[in-house]
């Protein structure tokens, strides 16, 4: 039966070329059109987001703020800063802090390789702050470790670029082991970050930072106030609750309202990613509801050439009618046919697309020009869908054309001109 049908279908394509052809492309762009949009949002979408975690994973920055509410006869308007002393007490007082580090600032911190010279912001901070910032070591080198920290060694982990320009060289083992002089006094460079995507940032990049241990950045310049500190929850789920005790564990101590927001600034991250899926989200239902509508249109086009092959082949049905041919053989043909052609065109057009894919993610991108663009990805619930979808195009487009052509009545059929 179902060698009969191919053949009948093979048949029908050579005698009307013109509108085989153009119905399938119609079915082939429409698929082009979805798969592509959906691809290149995905890719964007993900693309972002890793320029997003490129500052941080699922962590909190807590910073010093000022006072907007009085608190116990004390006024608002103070000043509020803190200390190592605070993240150890934050740690005690709130179990579900899985990782935290603090963190010292400088700006215009000088380093020197021979006669090269530059400024760079360097940061003071422990072993917990690599993991939490994505400051991952390229091949031979390493962070600063526990050791580092309790001897205050003068070692240095380097960003990619800064290290590229004290060196002169791209390529971080020519670093790693060698002195740089940090605002006269020698370092040894431990590691060099692995280059990653980066867009959203404090202080600057990651790429053109210094980092040292918090202690030996203390002993150095005698500061007695943190920049801020760094600390991620153990679970997502726990995130809201962490920021609540944040703010009334750091509240007792320092003698603040806990629900006053501007004594602490905490940039959630969290929160952010959240936000951000929410907003890739909403930009991918989009493109897929335009790429579905001319898929939409493309199934339209199909359904109009099935009822004018059910007009023109009437006498054709006529004759299978009154040689016994039953209502669901009729259906069934014109079902099929509709479907083969339905599939077909998507076919044609899901290879395309993975084509298109595969050629834009070749294209070499040494500038980062193309960063955002040329990442699209063709995903496995995106095809998916879209052959769903065409399915559900080519039942629809067939179905009402078929069940006119079976309630054709055979004696009238064989009188249509």
């Amino acid at each position: 039966m179902w060698k009969i049908l191919l053949q009948e279908f093979w048949n029908d394509l050579r005698t009307q070329k013109t509108r085989a052809f153009l119905t399938m492309f119609a079915i082939t762009w429409g698929t082009i059109s979805v798969v592509l949009l959906l691809a290149f949002g995905e890719g964007l979408g993900q693309t972002m987001r890793e320029g997003f975690l490129g500052a941080g994973q699922r962590i909190f920055m807590v910073y010093g703020g000022e006072t907007s509410k009085p608190y116990e006869g004390l006024p608002k308007g103070r000043r509020i800063r803190f200390t190592e002393e605070d993240l150890t007490l934050l740690q005690r007082s709130i179990p579900e802090i899985d990782l935290a580090s603090v963190s010292y600032g400088r700006w215009g911190t000088q380093l020197r390789v021979g006669q090269t010279k530059t400024n760079a912001y360097m940061e003071g901070v422990n072993p917990a702050f690599e993991e939490m910032r994505t400051l991952y070591p390229a091949l031979g080198g390493r962070f600063i470790n526990s050791k580092d920290v309790e001897q205050r060694r003068r070692v240095v982990f380097l960003g990619n670029d800064l290290a590229a320009r004290l060196f002169g060289s791209p390529d971080p083992q020519a670093s790693v082991g060698r002195q740089v002089l940090i605002d006269g006094l020698p370092f040894t460079v431990v590691g060099v970050m692995q280059e990653k995507l980066q867009t959203s940032m404090n202080n600057g990049p990651d790429a053109d930072r210094a980092i040292i241990p918090y202690s030996t950045f203390r002993a150095i310049y005698g500061h007695r106030y943190v920049d801020h500190m760094v600390v991620r929850p153990r679970e997502i789920s726990q995130a809201v609750a962490v920021r609540r005790q944040i703010y009334e564990v750091l509240g007792r101590r320092h003698q603040f309202d806990p629900t006053d927001e501007r004594a602490v600034g905490i940039w959630d991250f969290i929160e952010q990613e959240q936000q951000m899926s929410m907003v890739f989200l909403g930009i991918q239902i989009f493109l897929g509801v335009v790429g579905g509508l001319t898929l939409l249109l493309a199934g339209v086009g199909v359904a109009n050439i099935m009822y004018v092959t059910v007009r023109e082949r009437t006498r054709e049905f006529g004759v299978k009618r009154a040689l016994g041919a039953r209502t669901h053989h009729i259906k069934l043909q014109v079902i099929f046919e509709a479907l083969t052609i339905a599939l077909s065109g998507g076919a044609i057009g899901l290879a395309f697309s993975a084509l298109v894919v595969l050629a834009v993610g070749s294209i070499p991108d040494k500038e980062g020009a193309m960063e955002f663009l040329a990442n699209p990805v063709l995903s496995g619930p995106i095809a998916l869908i879209t052959v769903a979808v065409l399915a559900l195009i080519g039942l629809m487009a067939g179905y009402f054309p078929a069940r006119k052509a079976a309630r054709l009545d055979p004696v009238e059929s064989l009188r249509f001109e």
